[in-house]
């Protein structure tokens, strides 16, 4: 069946005058208008257990171990891939991780220069129109410490979290959960940094962040301290 040019039905259908197409070249896109930064973790030296945990769910490139490392949470979580796209191309760094979630959206980057780590995530910010020091606070939802782990639980948590070390009967176990979850990330790599302990699970993307680590008691206690201040700077 053919058309004359003049059928109405030869026509393409007229877009709604309430139809907008907007992209990220558009004007009318304020970038950081409604993006909320949850969280901004800087690390400047990813310790070996933490850096090897990452790389366990890494989608991307792979840390090691004395890499610096940002990880950024955003919300919305779709906001994520733009802002990606600008910290790739203010610098060097490497993308390790990009998770989308319905409601937050989080990214790590890495690389061997503190530097270029730091000019990414400037240049995020700015384009947020925010500052670190307005990212979102750490609320700490549980923080404990369990002694002379039995050996029942040991064995639940070791089959439940593959990733990380396994804890072993005996042993103290330290757990924290916070809000935003990325933050967890900071307390896990300053605990590694102040004592001989053994990160068992770390969990950093979704609604609440999650630490487990095990170690001789003395050295949890140490630990622990150390995860605490680590938040308390944050908050600062």
């Amino acid at each position: 069946m053919s058309f004359s040019p003049g059928d109405s039905r030869a026509q393409p259908a007229r877009r709604s005058s309430l139809t907008r197409l907007t992209g990220s070249h558009s004007p009318s896109i304020q970038l950081g208008a409604e993006i909320e930064l949850r969280a901004y973790v800087f690390l400047d030296s990813l310790q070996p257990q933490l850096a090897a945990y990452m790389g366990t769910v890494s989608q991307g490139f792979l840390p090691i171990p004395g890499d610096a490392c940002l990880w950024l949470e955003v919300a919305p979580g779709m906001a994520v891939h733009r802002l990606t796209d600008i910290a790739l191309k203010a610098s060097t760094v490497r993308l390790g991780q990009k998770v989308v979630e319905r409601a937050f959206g989080s990214l790590a980057l890495y690389h061997r220069d503190q530097s270029s780590v730091l000019l990414s995530g400037q240049a995020v910010v700015d384009a947020m129109g925010t500052t670190v020091e307005r990212r979102g606070r750490c609320e700490v939802t549980w923080s404990e410490i369990i002694r002379a782990i039995t050996p029942d639980h040991a064995v639940l948590i070791n089959r439940q979290n593959r990733r990380g070390s396994m804890i072993q009967s005996g042993m103290s176990m330290f757990i924290l959960e916070t809000e935003p979850a990325g933050y967890v990330l900071i307390a896990a790599n300053e605990a590694e940094k102040s004592s001989n302990i053994t990160v068992v699970d770390v969990k950093a993307v979704g609604a609440y962040g999650r630490l487990t680590l095990a170690g001789r008691e003395g050295d949890i206690d140490e630990a622990s301290a150390a995860a605490m201040r680590a938040i308390e700077i944050i908050n600062r």
